[in-house]
């Protein structure tokens, strides 16, 4: 007869077997719930992100747009500026022109003087008086050199004005010239989308680089060169209503000119020396300040070194302390104090560390702060040898032009005139 084999294993009561079918229904609605709530919020998070990326795109499109109009309007602002003086350039040139043939028109009656007053040394005897004629004479040849010395002050002027002109023009041209590229940068920007073939993702793309400027250094580098062109411009119009005076005027308002013109540079000159000497104190000031932020930034080093070197010693011990036998491993004191060192440490470390980079930090801002400052002190240095030489090529506009051999400027057309002071500094800079 066959025997029944005994299975082995537990056997459970009916009523444990019911709880087990009641606890894996719950567990699937549980589950199923929390299922649902996932999903949800993952619908919830989708809608939100899509609506967060649809709006951010939206909104740099805009800003996009609204750059593009602005760099476009200032864009037309600098071909206005441009066309405007471009015009001035003209009609200062002709002026100077015109200037230059009064100039070459004295030379005729200035010979005829001269030559009836030397013809007039012929004379003889009783014949040879000092009448009306000759001291008449003598008051054309000094009335016509005069207005020769005025004329030629009048063309240097002007030379030196276009010279002042093209250089803004230059500036002007240049400015123009970056925006119209910043414009063709920005609409391809705005054309982009994720459909375009030549996106993809950038290394560090949101990295600012060297030599960026805010919004309103742009604006008032533009503002800046508008201005200075308009005042450029001003000053030539100026210019231009004084040569045509100056056909007909005497040298004394020419000058009242010069001494002021040498006054305000002379004045200048004090500036610079003034602003050269304040700014060799920062750089004095400022190397001192980095000589003592360096030898504190070394003893935070050799602190955070020492601090290293104690958190080693807390973690061999502590790590030793784990070898102890049984229940010679106990929590005592010791362990407690250990722990609490070695979390004060790396608190202490952590502390020292982020002093290190401030310091670190600032130390980096005091030598942007001494390369500013001995840049500074370079531009003013040459600053005042440009201006010492304005002033050396302004005390040529008392030599009178007579002084001169004749010559002929084939840049400027015009005969028997000195060189120009700007022209001189050009020369001496190149």
């Amino acid at each position: 007869m066959a025997t029944l084999s005994v299975k082995p294993g537990q056997r459970f009561a009916v009523p444990d077997w019911h709880t087990n079918s009641h606890l894996i229904s719950a567990d699937a609605e549980r589950q199923r719930s929390a299922s649902h709530r996932v999903r949800q919020e993952a619908r919830a998070l989708r809608n939100e992100t899509n609506n967060q990326t649809k709006w951010d795109e939206h909104d740099n499109q805009t800003r996009l747009a609204e750059r593009i109009g602005s760099v476009n309007r200032w864009k037309e602002t600098l071909d206005k500026c441009l066309a405007d003086i471009d015009v001035e350039i003209d009609a200062l040139a002709k002026v100077k022109e015109a200037a230059e043939r009064a100039l070459q028109a004295k030379n005729l009656p200035l010979d005829v003087a001269i030559e009836c007053l030397t013809l007039r040394e012929s004379r003889r005897a009783i014949d040879v008086v000092r009448d009306p004629v000759e001291e008449e004479l003598h008051k054309e040849v000094k009335g016509i050199e005069k207005a020769k010395r005025e004329l030629q002050q009048r063309v240097n002027e002007a030379f030196e004005q276009l010279c002042r002109l093209q250089e803004a023009r230059q500036q002007l041209s240049c400015d123009h010239r970056r925006k119209m590229e910043a414009l063709e940068i920005d609409r391809v920007c705005l054309s982009l989308s994720i459909n375009s073939p030549n996106i993809s993702f950038k290394v560090n793309p949101t990295w600012v680089p060297d030599g960026s400027t805010s919004v309103d250094e742009w604006e008032q580098t533009s503002q800046f060169n508008k201005e200075r062109a308009e005042a450029e411009m001003k000053a030539a119009s100026g210019l231009r209503a004084a040569a045509a005076l100056a056909i007909a005027q005497t040298d004394n308002e020419l000058e009242a000119q010069r001494v002021a013109t040498e006054f305000a540079l002379r004045k200048r000159i004090r500036d610079l020396e003034r602003a050269y000497d304040e700014l060799k104190w920062q750089e004095q000031n400022t190397l001192e300040e980095i000589a003592e932020m360096e030898e504190d930034i070394r003893r935070l080093e050799e602190d955070l070194q020492r601090k290293t070197q104690d958190l080693k010693v807390a973690h061999t011990r502590l790590e030793t302390r784990t070898s102890r036998p049984g229940v010679e491993r106990c929590r005592d004191q010791v362990q407690y104090g250990l722990t609490a060192e070695v979390q004060q440490l790396g608190a202490t470390i952590r502390a020292l560390g982020q002093k290190l980079a401030e310091s670190q930090g600032a130390l980096d801002a005091l030598y942007r702060q001494l390369h500013r400052i001995q840049t500074d002190m370079g531009y003013k240095a040459n600053s005042l040898v440009l201006d010492n030489k304005c002033m050396d090529s302004r005390r040529k506009l008392v030599v009178p032009a007579e002084k001169f051999a004749r010559e002929l400027d084939t840049f400027n057309r015009t005969t028997n005139r000195a060189r120009s002071p700007l022209k001189n500094g050009q020369l001496d800079l190149a």
